[in-house]
C-alpha cells in the first residue's frame, strides 16, 4: 500500500512552466513505476508520462513530448513533473499514479493506487 499526495500545481500562462510533484508514504516506493495522467473537465482521464523503478525508462504521450519531463527521485519518495512550454490544452487535474506491477502505467487500467489530484489552468 502507498499514498499519494501531489502539489505544485497553479494558473500560469500559455508558454509558462510549473512543476508538479508526488510524494509517497507507505510501502517502498523505488517499488513502484509511477505516472501521471491528467482529466479535463467532460473528458476522460488520460496518460500523460511514466517512469520505471529506477528511472531509467520512460514513456510519454505524443501531446506532450518535448514538453514535459517526468523524473524521480527515490531518496526522496518523490515523482516530478517537469511541465514546459505550457499550452491551453494543457489544463486539466493532474493526477499521481503507481503501479503494482514492473510494467509502466500508461494506461488507467495498470494503476493500482491514485492520488487526490493537482489542478493546472494554462491562460491565454
Amino acid at each position: 500500500q502507498v499514498q499519494l499526495v501531489e502539489s505544485g500545481g497553479g494558473l500560469v500562462q500559455a508558454g509558462g512552466s510549473l512543476r508538479l510533484s508526488c510524494t509517497a508514504s507507505g510501502r517502498a516506493f523505488s517499488s513502484y513505476p509511477m505516472g501521471w495522467f491528467r482529466q479535463a473537465p467532460g473528458k476522460e482521464r488520460e496518460f500523460v508520462a511514466a517512469i520505471n523503478k529506477s528511472g531509467g525508462l520512460t514513456n510519454y504521450a505524443d501531446s506532450v513530448k518535448g514538453r514535459f519531463t517526468i523524473s524521480r527521485d527515490n531518496a526522496k519518495n518523490t515523482a516530478y513533473l517537469q511541465m514546459n512550454s505550457l499550452k491551453t490544452e494543457d489544463t486539466a487535474n493532474y493526477y499521481c499514479a503507481a503501479s503494482n506491477s514492473y510494467l509502466l502505467p500508461v494506461t488507467t487500467g495498470r494503476v493500482n493506487y491514485w492520488g487526490q489530484g493537482t489542478q493546472v489552468t494554462v491562460s491565454s
